[in-house]
């Protein structure tokens, strides 16, 4: 495996109801594991604890109790070989404004002790790539969105990591350019680097993810391949309009959805039959909306 995390857990310092000092659950004993070569994906409502579980794997915070290895390597034993061995692309964008594209990228490179024709041409070449060859004199204020997401992605595969790790790597994108997005990761899964993602896009982590693990209010809920999640709810989605709203029934034959949308049009209301989605299991298991 090429990550693995044991028992996971972190608690913060709150104030709770009471006005009383008291302890934040965010995390509450995940064990999990992504295998190498693979794009897994993390999924829960907001305050789930999706970024918190990245943060704990990427060094930036401490977990209260737990272990985390990657590659085999305890990262509290060894945090500069594994961080030798990551790339992290934040959910905000946070490059040194004034500098340009190129001169970002090259700071980046220093960090990791490049030499200078290492850099210059690893630079070149990722900017190339991320067809952000013509910005790169450019200052970053400059750029869109989607240059932006795009040069976050350049920057943390720099020193060729082993592992890359995106937390909602599309976010605030149009639909165009998060495609864009979802290639540039399909092909750096494919040179063997391992993606871990966080994404509120449920489309997202069907199109690119082998597997998915949801997660609520700091508890893993389950994981498996989106489309095994769906057939375990059932193949097929009958979908209304009733009294209290929106209705949904899953059927695991297209004979048996059928004649459920029969039985309703028969009262003279519209029917929608169709696939079972990922975002119909998301809602089923955790009882909310992804983003919600």
């Amino acid at each position: 495996m090429m990550i693995e995390m044991e028992n996971l857990v972190k608690k913060f310092p709150h104030t709770n109801a009471a006005k009383q000092s008291d302890w934040k659950t965010a995390v509450a004993g995940i064990t999990l594991s992504v295998r190498r070569g693979e794009v897994f994906g993390l999924l829960g409502p907001n305050g789930a604890g999706k970024t918190t579980i990245i943060r704990m794997l990427t060094m930036q915070t401490q977990p209260t109790s737990g272990t985390i290895r990657i590659d085999g390597r305890d990262i509290s034993r060894d945090p500069r070989t594994v961080k030798e061995r990551i790339g992290v692309v934040p959910q905000h964008v946070n490059f040194d404004q004034e500098l340009t594209v190129w001169e970002n990228m090259e700071l980046h490179a220093r960090l990791y002790h490049m030499d200078r024709a290492e850099r210059t041409a690893r630079i070149g070449a990722l900017l190339a790539e991320m067809e952000l060859a013509e910005v790169r004199n450019d200052n970053v204020r400059r750029l869109s969105g989607g240059m932006k997401r795009r040069l976050l992605i350049a920057r943390a595969l720099i020193h060729h990591p082993q592992v890359l790790f995106l937390d909602e790597p599309t976010v605030a994108l149009d639909p165009q350019i998060r495609r864009h997005i979802w290639e540039l990761v399909r092909e750096i899964a494919k040179g063997g680097v391992t993606v871990l993602l966080t994404t509120h896009y449920i489309e997202e982590a069907e199109a690119l993810c082998g597997r998915v693990s949801i997660i609520n209010k700091g508890t893993l809920i389950d994981v498996q391949t989106p489309r095994t999640f769906c057939e375990n709810l059932g193949a097929y989605a009958v979908e209304w309009d009733d009294a209290d709203g929106r209705a949904y029934r899953f059927f695991h034959t297209r004979t048996e959805a059928r004649a459920h949308a029969r039985e309703i049009e028969e009262s003279m209301q519209r029917v929608l039959l169709r696939p079972t989605n990922l975002e119909d299991v998301f809602i089923e298991l955790t009882g909310r909306k992804e983003g919600l």
